[in-house]
């Protein structure tokens, strides 16, 4: 009991002393303080002394870290990697020890702890040279994660990583490097990862930003075709008529895109299946306005299933529409007046006023074409060609700019204005009078 008073009173004992010490000892008062004694001391930056000296001791226990690697000592291996990341973090070789760390991981199969690794080198050591590797290994984590394939042989079977967490690693190789070759796959994979969870929203939303992000390329194509294929899915389990809209004109723009592109069979195959759909969807809206007494509502949607294409859907919608235009031909006519289906679908021989076809006047045309024999005003083309206006052959006058027309009948030629000249009478003008003598000289005189 007595042992257990003891160290309380001590501690307070020390805590004094040390707070009541001369200031010539020159006491460090935040070290008396017990809640910073356990705090990590800050990393400071060494001299150019300094540094040189911690490098050579970081290289020398890098080596030594590859030896391990090499007889199978990995344990000591990453050990020493780490010491050097903790103790010399302002060198070259630190930046080493921690890809080399973060690689001997992702063999041993810890794929998260690798990532994590990486990111940490990408974090820290942005400026070295090997920052685009680093990048690459985190982008190969989440796809081995992700497909179960390495690329080596080496690598131990990694825990499986929830779909959440591999999102999270692709999201960070696009944050990382956002222009890199790295960012379009990344995002590619984020949809095929949304794709099988059934996340039709997120998904679409992905490969739309690849196509949106990455222009031109084979992966924002194959991204265009996705969005079509995964909206016209959508569409045969939900009655969401946006669907079959978003997938039809997704497919189109890859036709017209990649006209000669890998999935053309698949996108017409698509195409023809949205077609149907679409037909069939027109037809049951169609049929549900006419048993609810809404003519004009039915005989748009009949003549949505005609333009659609589907033959059996086509017949049946032009049955349909026959008997809504016999029944109701005001409002079908009002609302379907520049559609190409009516007149074909409208039964007007029913009607009360129907007085038969007008007379065409095509008719006239059949007959042949008689000879004229009366005499009329018509005169045939003359033979001989008038004679066109010639250009004279003597020289224009001085000013002028195109020759004079000939004069006709005692009138005179017509000329054009010439542009005065400095010092020079215009011609064809009226002589200048001589200027009156002075004559102030006779008066005074």
């Amino acid at each position: 009991m007595k042992a257990h008073l003891f160290y309380p009173a001590a501690l307070a004992a020390g805590i004094f002393s040390v707070m009541t010490a001369p200031a010539a000892q020159a006491v460090d008062l935040s070290k008396a303080n017990p809640a910073n004694w356990f705090k990590k001391e800050e990393a400071t930056v060494p001299d150019s002394g300094q540094k040189l000296s911690q490098e050579n001791t970081a290289a020398a226990m890098n080596r030594d870290a590859r030896t391990a690697t090499s007889t199978g000592s990995k344990g000591r291996a990453l050990d020493i990697y780490k010491s050097v990341v903790k103790q010399y973090p302002f060198t070259n070789a630190a930046a080493d020890a921690q890809f080399e760390y973060s690689k001997l991981l992702r063999e041993n199969g810890k794929f998260e702890d690798a990532y994590e690794g990486f990111q940490k080198f990408i974090t820290d050591f942005r400026q070295s040279p090997r920052f685009t590797e680093a990048v690459q290994e985190q982008f190969q984590i989440a796809e081995e994660s992700r497909t179960g394939k390495h690329s080596s042989i080496f690598v131990v079977i990694p825990a499986k990583v929830g779909p959440t967490k591999l999102i999270e690693m692709y999201q960070g190789v696009i944050r990382n490097a956002p222009f890199s070759k790295f960012s379009a796959p990344a995002m590619f994979a984020i949809g095929e990862i949304y794709q099988d969870k059934g996340d039709k929203v997120l998904a679409d939303a992905a490969f739309q930003q690849v196509v949106d992000n990455h222009p031109g390329t084979k992966i924002a194509a194959e991204a265009q075709f996705r969005i079509g294929s995964i909206n016209n899915a959508n569409a045969r389990r939900t009655q969401d008529s946006a669907n079959l809209v978003k997938a039809r004109d997704a497919l189109e723009i890859y036709k017209a895109s990649h006209p000669a592109g890998e999935r053309m069979g698949e996108v017409e195959a698509l195409k023809k299946q949205n077609t149907d759909l679409s037909a069939v969807r027109a037809l049951e809206i169609a049929e549900f306005y006419q048993k609810s007494g809404k003519p004009k509502a039915a005989a748009i949607y009949y003549n949505e299933a005609i333009k659609f294409g589907s033959a059996e859907a086509a017949l049946k919608a032009r049955e349909q529409l026959a008997i809504v235009a016999a029944a109701h031909p005001d409002e079908v006519k009002e609302n379907t007046e520049n559609d190409y289906t009516i007149p074909a679908a409208m039964n007007l021989k029913n009607r009360s006023d129907y007085a038969g076809p007008p007379v065409p006047e095509l008719a006239k045309l059949s007959q042949r074409t008689k000879m004229r024999v009366e005499k009329d005003d018509f005169k045939p083309i003359p033979l001989k060609e008038p004679e066109l206006p010639t250009r004279p052959t003597t020289a224009p006058a001085p000013g002028m700019l195109i020759p004079p027309t000939p004069a006709t009948g005692g009138e005179k030629p017509l000329l054009l204005p010439v542009p005065p000249v400095p010092g020079m009478a215009p011609p064809n003008a009226l002589p200048i009078p001589p200027k009156p003598a002075d004559d102030s000289a006779d008066k005074k005189n």
